[in-house]
């Protein structure tokens, strides 16, 4: 499972991203330009100490993305207002990549395109939309329950492992 940002605009919504993959233990692509450098003072300011949990790959344009070895397997799968399934209606796979558009402009054409689903969180009708970090938040949630992909506690517990500080 991987999650991917679209040319994403707000640092504290990256990382925020940072901190989920790195919790989750799931892959993280930056698809650039960002709209703000992505430099390692400003990536380390957004995700505190996670930036060493993390699976994070920047790719430097669209194209890059696409041509990664992370994209040889699963399905990209686009979360978007113009979405054509609720996610919660939606069946994951393991080797699913969630991907989400810049926060004011979305994702172009060629984007919606090479996407193998388009998703769509509902929301009130009235409501415009929601922050991207929370969106991420709940769409990998969901993806990781589906596929049975949350840190088994138990697990590491009878393996030894000390309890998460």
């Amino acid at each position: 499972m991987r999650v991917a940002l679209f040319q994403p605009g707000i640092p504290q919504n990256v990382g925020a991203a940072i901190r989920l993959a790195a919790c989750f233990g799931v892959g993280l692509d930056i698809i650039e330009p960002c709209s703000f450098p992505l430099d390692d003072k400003s990536l380390k300011r957004a995700a505190l100490d996670y930036g060493p949990l993390a699976h994070m790959k920047r790719h430097d344009g669209w194209e890059s993305f696409l041509a990664a070895p992370e994209r040889a397997q699963g399905r990209l799968l686009l979360f978007t207002t113009r979405g054509a399934v609720a996610f919660h209606q939606f069946e994951f796979q393991t080797g699913d990549t969630l991907l989400f558009g810049n926060e004011s402009r979305g994702a172009p054409e060629e984007v919606h395109a090479a996407a193998q689903g388009r998703l769509v969180i509902p929301l009130r009708p009235e409501a415009r939309s929601m922050n991207l970090a929370t969106t991420v938040s709940m769409a990998l949630g969901e993806a990781l329950r589906q596929t049975d992909g949350f840190f088994d506690l138990a697990a590491a517990a009878a393996a030894g492992a000390p309890p998460p500080p």
